[in-house]
């Protein structure tokens, strides 16, 4: 891995991976800089082939650069041993292609802060505002959480989502080990075997403006298939451990 240098200014960190995000991560990060300075942030340049790396160089933003691309649940996992390493509390995920709002960061990380929630998910079927994703991919989204809440007995609407905060608890776990292929649901299978206080709050999502989203319906297939599974086993292996 390369790091960039930065100085920690902030007990909260936000995680941006970014894998051939060049026309929007110039965009992500100044909106964070200008906006939110309060808090710190890194992108992650996950392997990108495009020019997301000499963007991050140019403009001297914090960035890890990962040798090769490690998909985005390796990606996020960087971000947990960053913050780790610089000892952050809090931890955000915050997608590099611009669907993410940063202005709900204050609203996902006050629960923690408040020592209300260890794991909170930004979501977009509390209230169902802004954009809601494709029919198909809602079909898989209530497939996944009627899944959870079948095997755990706790109700999560929107558990693809990749809006999020945790705790350090969590940043120390997922620092560890977390999932790598669309990771988003087995991260709160895990959450919830532990029985760590999770809450979604409503958020409203942005439609990405630029770029193509690597999941088409061969993968989205593999996806629902794949992230079944894993949540099943999942599920049997905290049964067993218990």
């Amino acid at each position: 891995m390369t790091y960039s240098d930065s100085t920690k200014k902030s007990n909260v960190l936000i995680i941006i991976p970014a894998y051939n995000e060049g026309e929007n991560i110039k965009n992500i990060v100044e909106e964070l800089k200008n906006g939110y300075p309060q808090y710190d942030y890194v992108v992650v340049n996950d392997g990108s082939s495009d020019n997301t790396s000499r963007i991050l160089m140019e403009n001297g933003y914090n960035h890890v650069t990962c040798p090769i691309n490690l998909g985005i649940g390796g990606a996020i996992q960087t971000g947990y041993q960053y913050a780790k390493e610089k000892g952050y509390d809090v931890a955000v995920q915050l997608d590099g292609d611009g669907q993410h709002d940063p202005a709900y960061i204050g609203d996902i990380v006050q629960p923690i802060l408040d020592g209300e929630a260890d794991y909170v998910i930004g979501s977009r079927f509390v209230n169902k505002e802004g954009f809601q994703s494709s029919v198909t991919r809602r079909i898989g989204i209530r497939f996944l959480s009627g899944l959870i809440t079948v095997l755990c007995l706790t109700k999560i609407k929107d558990v693809t989502s990749g809006f999020r905060a945790v705790n350090k608890f969590f940043i120390n776990v997922f620092a560890v080990s977390y999932p790598i292929d669309y990771p988003e649901p087995e991260a709160i299978m895990d959450a919830v075997m532990r029985r760590k206080r999770i809450i979604e709050l409503p958020v409203i999502m942005r439609e990405r403006e630029t770029g193509t989203s690597s999941i088409n319906l061969k993968r989205s297939v593999y996806y629902m298939i794949k992230v079944t599974l894993d949540i099943i086993v999942c599920r049997i292996s905290y049964g067993i451990r218990r």
